[in-house]
């Protein structure tokens, strides 16, 4: 499934995406907790560095686009330093900001921590400090916002809704929304907030709730996958959603569908040092692929991805493709998933080089495995991050004279056989007579051949370092070769057959008659 996730996420493209809900703006003052103040029983904290970072939407939106979105943010700040801090941040970014609003009425939401280290060891929240004001939208600060946001909705390919109840996400704004984005075919995922009124995300695609917000919205406890997908269902029949997920940490997302279809999705295990910023990062996640058209339960897996590497990070970070696709690629691998297309392998070869992998391609036949293959082919896994291995297809090999009962096993075995060796990531089947072409697409960056060759002997060489690759031949093991395996086989066989004649000559006597 792996493998099918990596070309699930080649295919994502940079869709448009706007993101709807409550900016927010963290700042972070960091320093050495030294000691109690003199003035009252409270921690004096030395100051070091101060940091400011995006949440709330506004930290979707900088997820997104380090998820490779194109992205327009709406929402309201106050007409202050914060408010002007916030948008240059989602700016400089890349995330268009013609969608937020300035309301004059209410400050900018900015959430201060103080950060502080006993000690010089690892810092931890001493006290945090809010400025808000939680009082929905007037009727003139929404009507601005609509007005800015409707001609907008039929040129993305997603809405996202993230909703921290700061007063954006109005019952009536959202209805509006998600009605027109109804209208124009264009999905709409939330992200809801515990201790609303969840009728306000009716009509909406999907909605992407934890543990604990769905338990607060249908009013029993979700404990298990059971609880989670009793829970979905009824989540999709009274909101009139196409589909739920429910994030449950560690055991993954619960999928449930309009049709009452429900999957659990599990997710590996993981160290976890920090849970801040995963349930943005599902929902960026999630939204970058539905824009993409992909399938719900895809999106699920994707969204576990990079979730679980969101919790691997202190603080709040962005995940890219590239970690997700590293992520991918270093996981287990099922042998049918390694023999791949020409088209698919170009396109994992791509990821791998671009991550930085050394790519190393051999060919051959493979016809029968013996101890030589393996162990030339275990040097060539050590030369590289990636081994690909070219097997020729049957009439391939009968192109190349090497016998009228050759190959003795056809190529699909031959595949699996090799796909089942742990050392090798990929096997590709090739018609040609020469791995010419194989080397024009994929371009690795090392091409070995074991055996007794020059490098100027083994085929392709000029190809390969005429765009700067390598190429080397690798050791053979004495006294094997698939020629002297199967002349020994050959002379096994004939040699039972003469010892069978000679062994059995006798005549049973005939019987007497009566």
């Amino acid at each position: 499934m792996s493998y099918h996730l990596i070309n699930t996420i080649q295919k994502l493209g940079h869709p448009k995406i706007l993101v709807l809900g409550d900016l927010i703006l963290d700042r972070y003052t960091w320093g050495n907790a030294e000691r109690i103040s003199q003035e009252a029983p409270v921690i004096l904290l030395r100051e070091d560095t101060q940091e400011v970072r995006l949440g709330g939407a506004a930290n979707v939106a900088n997820m997104l686009i380090g998820l490779e979105a194109e992205v327009t943010m709406a929402g309201v700040t106050g007409i202050d330093l914060d408010g002007v801090v916030i948008k240059e941040a989602l700016e400089e970014c890349g995330v268009n900001c013609s969608a937020v609003i300035a309301d004059p009425s209410r400050p900018t939401t900015v959430k201060q921590r103080f950060m502080g280290r006993a000690q010089q060891r690892h810092p931890h929240q001493i006290l945090r400090v809010d400025r808000e004001v939680n009082t929905p939208l007037d009727q003139s600060t929404s009507e601005s916002l609509l007005n800015t946001l409707l001609p907008l909705i039929p040129e993305q390919q997603a809405i996202l809704i993230s909703d921290y109840a700061k007063g954006v996400c109005t019952p009536d704004v959202l209805d509006i929304i998600i009605n027109a984005a109804r209208t124009a075919n264009v999905p709409v995922i939330v992200d809801p907030c515990p201790g609303q009124d969840y009728r306000m995300y009716s009509g909406a695609t999907a909605i992407t709730p934890n543990r604990l917000e769905t338990s607060c919205a249908v009013g029993f406890d979700v404990k298990n996958k059971e609880d989670a997908f009793r829970a979905g269902r009824q989540l999709c029949r009274d909101l009139n959603l196409d589909f739920v997920f429910v994030t449950l940490d560690s055991d993954g997302i619960a999928l449930t569908q309009a049709d009452g279809a429900s999957e659990l999705l599990p997710t590996r295990k993981r160290e976890v040092y920090d849970i801040t910023g995963a349930g943005d990062m599902v929902l960026a996640t999630i939204g970058v692929g539905c824009a993409a058209g992909i399938a719900p339960d895809d999106l699920a897996r994707l969204a576990n991805v990079a979730g679980g590497l969101e919790v691997e990070q202190i603080g709040v970070v962005t995940i890219s493709r590239e970690e997700m696709l590293a992520d991918l690629l270093m996981g287990s691998r099922v042998t049918s998933e390694k023999i791949l297309p020409l088209e698919e392998l170009q396109r994992h070869v791509g990821a791998r080089q671009k991550l930085g992998q050394k790519v190393v391609l051999t060919n051959g036949c493979f016809d029968v495995m013996h101890v030589g293959h393996v162990s030339y082919l275990e040097q060539a896994a050590a030369e590289g991050d990636c081994l690909i291995v070219a097997v020729n297809s049957d009439d391939s090999v009968r192109s190349l004279n090497k016998g009228p009962d050759r190959p003795i096993f056809g190529q699909d075995h031959r595949a699996s056989m090799l796909a089942a060796l742990e050392g090798i990531d990929y096997v590709v089947i090739f018609g040609e007579s020469t791995p010419c072409e194989l080397i024009s697409v994929l371009k690795p960056d090392l091409l070995v051949k074991g055996g007794t060759y020059q490098k100027e002997e083994i085929v392709g060489w000029e190809m390969v370092e005429s765009y700067g690759g390598e190429v080397k031949a690798l050791g053979i093991t004495p006294g094997i070769s698939t020629t002297q395996v199967l002349g020994m086989i050959r002379s096994s066989q004939e040699s039972e057959s003469i010892s069978t004649t000679r062994n059995f000559p006798i005549e049973l006597p005939k019987r007497k008659a009566g």
